[in-house]
């Protein structure tokens, strides 16, 4: 069977948990678009598989590694641009179950967290859940006014490290820094009053405090750091986007890491 109508209750379903934060968190869901985010996903956080009648034998393959044919909804290719949130659709999409992390999921040994407050940009987000992974961070915590974790522009931008990396997000940030705190977390907060980061040590249990991209860290959260850093800058140049500046201090942790 086929659908063929964009008014299919399915179709339908999906398209808000696309466009509406409030409905992912309501049902758990989220969703995933494109055949190379589909392949890396948890087979368990699975949901369901909608595929364009176009796209289904060139990527049957792939597809049925991950779940069986059964569990294929098949809907037409014009139907499928009417639920796509991208200007090509790939032709595969998946609705994936939310996790749900805890606090400590993000704190190891040697804690390397990752704490943002307020970020507001789906691609800045995306590329730092992405750069958190290939930095070696054991995790990232969002304050609750954060950009919603599963807006798909974020999920894209991840490429796949959204599945890997533990996110919790924070109701209280203020609370959660302090109980960081109380198990060993140094934390460092990104602000132009900082002093240059290149003189501190990183390689014991750290986190970062990423402020707002366009007001940077309130002043109740960057009270809560014991130290104030910032990333020299030449020219008259002020600051950095919010992903970038994290890609720099995430690699200068590694860096100091790799020799321990």
């Amino acid at each position: 069977m086929i659908i063929t109508s964009a008014t299919n209750d399915r179709i339908k379903e999906v398209k808000k948990l696309v466009k509406s934060a409030s409905y992912r968190r309501d049902k758990g869901l989220y969703v995933v678009e494109g055949i190379r985010m589909f392949r890396e996903l948890p087979v368990k956080d699975i949901d369901s598989v909608f595929v364009s009648q176009g796209a289904y034998e060139k990527l049957k393959e792939d597809i049925l590694k991950l779940v069986s044919e059964d569990e294929v909804i098949i809907v037409a290719d014009h139907v499928f641009s009417s639920m796509s949130d991208t200007n090509t659709p790939q032709g595969v999409m998946a609705l994936v179950k939310m996790r749900y992390t805890k606090l400590r999921d993000v704190i190891s040994d040697n804690a390397f967290v990752l704490i943002a407050e307020r970020l507001q940009d789906p691609g800045n987000l995306g590329t730092i859940i992405r750069t958190a992974e290939g930095a070696g961070a054991t995790g990232i915590i969002l304050s609750s006014d954060c950009v919603d974790m599963y807006n798909p522009k974020v999920i894209r931008s991840t490429m796949g490290s959204v599945f890997r990396v533990p996110i919790y997000i924070s109701e209280n940030l203020e609370e959660d820094i302090d109980q960081l705190k109380s198990q060993g977390v140094c934390i460092f907060g990104a602000h132009l009053d900082g002093k240059e980061f290149y003189d501190e040590n990183f390689e014991g249990s750290c986190g970062f405090l990423i402020g707002n991209e366009g007001n940077g860290l309130s002043h109740a959260v960057s009270s809560k750091a014991d130290k104030l850093i910032r990333i020299p800058m030449c020219g008259k140049v002020e600051s950095l986007n919010a992903a970038t500046s994290v890609a720099v201090i995430s690699y200068e942790v590694l860096r100091q890491r790799r020799n321990m």
